[in-house]
């Protein structure tokens, strides 16, 4: 098991098309804390490219885009589909 496939069975579990978490809920999921350069907007890419990336694979498998606000520690995920 991955340390991201706790993030993506979360989000798989949701009903709506967005879903807002804080960077602290992440963790809870998680049960370990997001690394620092999780404060950067790169590193919440939705480019499939970067899917080779545990953490963007696990929300883009779910079906999801990330959006981050860094500044207020939340992530607004939106369906893809």
């Amino acid at each position: 098991m991955g340390k991201y496939d706790p993030l993506e069975g979360h989000l798989r579990r949701q009903k709506g098309a967005i879903y807002e978490m804080t960077f602290r809920d992440i963790e809870r999921v998680l049960g370990a804390l997001l690394p620092r350069a999780a404060h950067r907007p790169e590193w919440w890419t939705n480019d499939p490219a970067a899917a080779r990336h545990a953490h963007s694979a696990a929300w883009l498998a779910a079906g999801y885009l990330a959006e981050v606000d860094v500044g207020a520690e939340r992530v607004r995920f939106a369906r893809s589909d």
